[in-house]
């Protein structure tokens, strides 16, 4: 069983996010869960992708006290296993703009997430190389209700394989999977 196979059947159905396949490569609109008039478009998805609302299941704060950030996490999870190009884009939207700090935490409480996933598929699925040599790519896009002007990329410097070097994109129009993937 592929670790897609695993994830589809780990992850229930009502927490992940339809994509629209169409000449072998999918699109999906991701929603700021706040505001429904703020979206973005990732087209350029391998098929095989699979997208999920991390902020769908409830807060941990029944069991964790929260002082550290702890129970943040970030609104989406994309993970595709295209031959070569495994694949975690962490991903956090914002209407506008939040504190960078902020931002950081709730990437890295989605990097968390993933690792729980992960120990749940190597224990219950008994695969011991479940989500093993993906690479993680970490994007933070902002301003997403106002797409009069120009898109813009930045940086921190190299690639966006941590959440405090994530990429941060404002005033998104429709963005391409690979620039995301730091393919």
């Amino acid at each position: 069983m592929t670790d897609l196979e695993i994830l589809e059947q780990m992850i229930k159905a009502a927490a992940r996010v339809a994509t629209t396949v169409g000449n072998g490569k999918a699109s999906v609109t991701l929603d700021e869960p706040q505001s429904p008039d703020s979206s973005v478009i990732i087209s350029g998805l391998p098929s095989d992708a699979i997208v999920m609302k991390v902020d769908a299941f409830q807060s941990p704060d029944a069991i964790f006290c929260g002082s550290k950030g702890e129970c943040k996490r970030a609104d989406y999870v994309i993970v595709t296993d295209s031959g070569t190009k495994k694949r975690i884009i962490y991903i956090e939207i914002k209407k506008t703009k939040d504190s960078w700090k902020d931002i950081v935490k709730q990437l890295e409480g989605a990097r968390c997430f993933m690792s729980y996933c992960q120990e749940i598929g190597k224990t219950f699925w008994n695969d011991k190389d479940f989500l093993k040599n993906y690479k993680s790519r970490f994007i933070s896009i902002g301003h997403t209700s106002i797409p009069k002007r120009r898109t813009r990329i930045e940086r921190k410097s190299g690639r966006h394989d941590s959440p405090d070097k994530a990429l941060k994109i404002d005033w998104p129009h429709r963005l391409q999977f690979n620039r995301l993937a730091g393919a």
